[in-house]
């Protein structure tokens, strides 16, 4: 009916006055708004049993229900006469296994049964309400505008906009929706929108998590929008620009542990990192030479400064186009020998590749012949000329790019790591030429926001095939939906190096997170101001990089980047700045322990590391507005000071605390004093420039290592485990080969240490698993906290017990 309306109102503008044209179209809008409404509440006419769910004709279109689990469901509504072809992008579980389920009809609901949920189907609306299997409503769609399609022109293309819109009761908090980098350093989606088109500073990952215990995937890519705020706060809605249908799935928890386990059996896990990959990244804009790159590691060796890794940033090929994947060879002699160096050091690479493409180059005419490029250009910066993304949706394309650069570089000379620059694509404001831009599988404005998941997917591809003993490592400045499984890293952009920008990050790593997003960093002290280096040596820039340092230690990756030298052992620090840098990267790798075992836990039980807080106190409702504060793991309570204290107008106000909620129903130890506090309450935190509050949860169990210099420098033969007595615990533990693929084949080892607080017994469980070259034995130094016994990052001098552990069962009581 639209479409036959669109085309009669286009014929009547050739034939009338100005005057007419403006009355049809009002009519037009009348009659369209009206068309609308009705199909915004159709009702049932019938509805079909089928072996996967139940199939609803509506009086307008058509809504399938399929049973992937019995707590994942997806849901499609479409007002054509048959779905889309399904081709999702996103999920990639088939779910074919068959689910029992039951159909009934009662009190104008259709009602479908599994073994964890009741989902019922109002006929004369098709909302659809989610309830326990116990009869507890978890969340319903509005009856009004539960599911909509509406039609529109965008960027001249005619298309339909799909959204959903749900109930959303006022105790209700909302986290996920991807990274942010400039919003506003709020944290709950309650009451505010987002923008959800993926552009330059701008992310979009279409996952939201409830703590009424469900979440939510929209499996469309076109540029969207979150309304967080719809009919007075009571409701929200999820709108996309161009779609043939709607088409979401919704987890059940209630746990958000078990939403993101979900969520990741239906898109994907995320593999296992290098171990290394977990200690220190050194980066900057930019080392300009193989002489300035050696100079780096070794300041960091020479000086015996934890390092794992240095990044060599963009432009090492000029002065040739970008794409050419050539080091010049006046500043970059021998690479082959120059990555030979770092490895002889213990020091891995990472180097920045992007999927842009300057004229005249062998690489950019092969894609062009073989038809793999788009006409989306980026503005280059440095050269000024208009250079070409290549089609990541094209496959043959993909494979095109990843065989040009393993050849030229990732290969030839053995990088360990890629960096994934302007995988948005970049092309500035233009954002209706992407929409028009014609991909391999269709219409850019279709797959405005799968450009970064497709490119990561051809690279990760690639690796797994042509570099198969060596663990794939991509950062990446855009994230999608299921790009977890591509072995990505999702950072936050060219953020700007102020405390403005720094408190922004944290609520966006958490949220990043909460979508499913296992790995996310941002560039410690910011990456520019004003496009320029700061002047790091400046007393208010030693503060901000010291407690984006502090908070950089507790983020799944640790790296520094930006503009400007700021590597630790820089003559920009005063000896105070450098001495606690160098304190807390001798933190972080203690905990490598720690921190392995949780990446192990990421990749086997679908597990997040940097956890909001609603992941460990969804009941306690003071912990939802909270925007800077996270559990990293399940023992540490994190929160970064973003607040410029000591240098600046703020420090003749003398305020040298920052406020900390301790999360409710459990008792809190002060990292660094050992002293322990009741949760429910808000206390003034101490927060001199040296230490970040950190606080551990009762019952938490850390093991910690010797103090190293890389990641495998030592064998975990000798751990302090740390027990913070108060409540029952138990930690995995887990280790593998470090830097291959055989965890796939079984080739690793786990086991648990169990605390029972009331009868202060510690048991470590039998190993399970083997590798090669695992540790025969070790030796457990416990330490019961207490007072400053077993603080801070320094060894306890002293421990409680020993045991010698040889991989079997064995009980201490203490």
């Amino acid at each position: 009916m639209n479409i036959m309306l669109i085309k009669s109102n286009n014929m009547v503008r050739s034939a009338f006055s100005k005057f007419k044209i403006i009355e049809i179209s009002i009519l037009f809008l009348l009659l369209f708004s009206a068309s609308q409404m009705t199909r915004a509440q159709a009702n049932v006419k019938k509805f079909k049993k089928e072996t996967d769910g139940v199939l609803f004709y509506l009086n307008e279109g058509l809504m399938k229900i399929k049973i992937c689990q019995d707590d994942i469901i997806q849901v499609k509504y479409t007002v054509f006469d048959a779905f889309p072809t399904e081709n999702s992008l996103v999920v990639n579980n088939e779910f074919k296994n068959k689910v029992n389920f039951t159909l009934s009809e009662a009190d104008g609901d259709i009602v479908i049964k599994t073994s964890r949920l009741i989902i019922k189907v109002n006929k004369a609306t098709n909302a659809i309400t989610y309830l326990t299997a116990s009869g507890r409503q978890i969340t319903s769609e509005s009856n009004e505008s539960n599911k909509k399609m509406q039609a529109q022109t965008v960027a001249d293309i005619a298309t339909y906009s799909c959204s959903t819109e749900f109930n959303s009761p006022s105790d209700e908090a909302l986290y996920g929706l991807g990274c942010h980098p400039v919003d506003s350093g709020s944290i709950n989606y309650k009451g505010r929108n987002q923008d959800m088109a993926i552009k330059y500073m701008t992310g979009a990952i279409p996952v939201l998590l409830s703590t009424k215990g469900y979440g939510l995937l929209w499996d469309n890519y076109s540029a969207s929008d979150f309304y967080g705020a719809e009919d007075h706060q009571t409701k929200f809605k999820y709108e996309s620009e161009s779609g043939k249908q709607v088409n979401y799935y919704f987890f059940f928890g209630p746990d958000f542990d078990h939403i993101i386990n979900l969520y990741r059996i239906t898109t994907g896990r995320a593999p296992m990192f290098p171990k290394w990959a977990f200690g220190l990244f050194q980066s900057q804009d930019r080392y300009m030479s193989q002489e300035e790159i050696l100079g780096v590691k070794d300041n960091y060796r020479n000086n015996h400064i934890p390092l794992d890794a240095i990044v060599q940033d963009w432009y090492y090929w000029d002065p040739l186009p970008i794409g050419s994947h050539v080091m010049k060879a006046e500043r970059y002699p021998d690479p082959k020998a120059m990555l030979d160096e770092l490895h002889k050091a213990n020091v891995h690479a990472m180097i920045s590749i992007w999927p842009v493409f300057g004229k005249g180059t062998p690489n950019f005419e092969a894609l062009q012949k073989m038809g793999g490029l788009t006409d989306i250009t980026w503005d280059n910066v440095v050269t000024h000329t208009y250079d070409t993304y290549y089609d990541a949706h094209n496959p043959l394309a993909r494979d095109l790019y990843w065989q040009q650069a393993r050849d030229s570089l990732v290969k030839r000379f053995g990088w360990d790591a890629w960096w994934v620059d302007q995988c948005e694509p970049d092309n500035g404001t233009l954002l209706d030429a992407r929409r028009k831009s014609n991909f391999f599988v269709g219409k850019g404005i279709d797959y405005f926001n799968t450009y970064s998941l497709e490119h990561t997917k051809g690279l990760y591809k690639g690796w797994r095939k042509d570099i198969p003993n060596k663990r794939a490592f991509f950062l990446t400045r855009q994230s999608f939906a299921g790009q977890q499984r591509n072995a990505a890293t999702l950072w936050s952009s060219d953020i700007t190096c102020t405390f403005k920008a720094f408190k922004a990050q944290v609520p966006q790593g958490i949220n990043a997170c909460a979508s499913g997003i296992p790995y996310w960093t941002s560039d410690i002290g910011g990456y520019h101001l004003g496009w320029k280096s700061p002047i790091w040596s400046d007393p208010d820039k030693q503060e901000l990089f010291t407690r984006w340092f502090q908070f950089g230690v507790f983020c799944p990756i640790f790296r520094i980047h930006g503009k400007g030298e700021r590597a630790i052992f820089s003559k920009n620090w005063s000896e105070e700045t450098r001495a606690t840098l160098l304190y807390y990267d001798k933190l972080r790798y203690r905990l490598l322990p720690y921190i392995y075992s949780l990446a192990g836990r990421v990749t086997r039980d679908n597990y997040t590391i940097m956890r909001a807080l609603t992941f460990d106190f969804r009941n306690d409702k003071r912990v939802y507005s909270i925007p800077d504060q996270y559990m990293f793991g399940p023992a540490f309570l994190v929160n970064p000071v973003t607040e410029q204290l000591y240098t600046g107008k703020n420090a003749a106000l003398g305020k040298h605390t920052r406020d900390v909620y301790l999360p409710a129903h459990t008792r809190w130890y002060d990292f660094w004093t050992g002293k322990v506090y009741d949760g429910g309450q808000i206390i003034k935190a101490e927060a001199p420039l040296n230490n970040i509050p950190l606080y551990v949860k009762a019952g938490s169990i850390i093991p910690m290592g010797p103090e190293m210099e890389y990641a495998t420098q030592k064998p975990a033969d000798q751990i302090e485990l740390r027990i913070y007595k108060g409540a029952d615990g138990q930690f995995n533990f887990y280790e593998d080969e470090n830097d291959n693929y055989n965890y796939e084949k079984g080739r690793l080892a786990s086991f648990k240490f169990i605390w029972n607080n009331k009868k202060d017994l510690l048991t470590i469980t039998d190993t399970k698993g083997s590798f090669d070259g695992m540790l025969k034995k070790r030796t457990f130094h416990i330490i019961l906290v207490k007072g400053r016994h077993g603080v801070a990052e320094a060894e306890t001098a002293n421990d409680d017990k020993s045991i010698v552990y040889s991989g079997k069962a064995v009980s201490v009581k203490l």
